[in-house]
């Protein structure tokens, strides 16, 4: 049995299984571990070991984009699972994953919907503090998110493009990310929000949430479902939905006994009016 350090990343896991899979050593004699030195009780010649010899086998693309996501999985058992279907793919399998009902695949596809959703979470539900101003007078924001998978990296790309123009942290306890305006920077994860206080924008955030709110379209399940609650402690209005939820009855009790709107008239645009005689 070899015990092998998959390391903190896909990066990491990935070099270790190049290195493994040349050595010729199939998946049940592996048993990933992390250990002080990466490869302990791995040969450091594979022909020590005694499998097959040391060839190239060519690895299909699809595999590295579900490895690459399933990888970001918290699931312990992830690595031994991406080299099982690594090791088949590599060993008379090749179209292993157009096959959706083998277990390996199913289960490795589902560890990759789980990451993409939750990525998509942490891009609906970080919300940013200022928390200052840099020398150059850019303006610096923090935010605190707690994922349940390895995501950060991931989703890092997103924040990048859309707050470009500003210095940014987003802190978690799966790794931390900040911006500078040039480069994104990786950190180790932080077990408590470093920066815990309110700012003028959660207020402008509480407003917001008040005027889209529309009580007649309230489905409190579906709004569970993509808002879990595990999320509402982080987010500053999620402190008003108890409080829209309770108004809900009278909110549109009132919509139905008011008055209704005279229709407004339809505004004289001249190119409009020209497709009107048209028809």
């Amino acid at each position: 049995m070899h015990t092998i350090d998959p390391g903190e990343s896909f990066k990491s896991w990935r070099d270790a299984a190049r290195r493994i899979l040349a050595a010729g050593i199939p998946p049940e004699e592996i048993l990933w571990e992390k250990e002080p030195n990466l490869f302990a009780g791995l040969a450091e010649e594979p022909a020590v070991y005694g499998g097959p010899s040391n060839t190239s086998h060519p690895v299909p693309k699809p595999f590295i984009g579900l490895a690459r996501n399933a990888s970001c999985h918290r699931e312990p058992t992830r690595w031994s699972l991406l080299y099982r279907i690594l090791w088949r793919l590599t060993h008379g399998e090749p179209r292993l994953l157009s096959n959706p009902a083998d277990p390996d695949v199913a289960r490795a596809r589902n560890l990759e919907k789980n990451v993409h959703r939750e990525i998509h979470k942490m891009h609906a539900f970080v919300r940013f503090r200022k928390d200052g101003e840099n020398h150059d007078g850019r303006e610096r924001f923090t935010a605190w998110f707690e994922p349940e998978h390895f995501i950060v990296e991931a989703a890092s790309p997103f924040f990048r493009k859309r707050f470009a123009n500003m210095d940014w942290s987003i802190f978690t306890p799966k790794g931390c990310v900040h911006w500078n305006g040039e480069l994104l920077q990786f950190t180790e994860g932080v077990e408590r929000d470093p920066f815990d206080q309110a700012d003028s924008f959660e207020d402008a955030w509480r407003a917001y949430y008040r005027s889209i709110y529309n009580p007649a379209r309230i489905k409190l399940k579906a709004m569970q479902g993509e808002m879990a609650k595990r999320y509402w402690k982080n987010l500053p209005e999620a402190g008003i939905i108890d409080e829209l939820v309770q108004q809900t009855s009278s909110r549109v009790n009132a919509m139905f006994e008011a008055e209704l709107r005279p229709v407004r008239p339809t505004p004289k645009i001249a190119h409009l009016e020209k497709l009107r005689n048209l028809s």
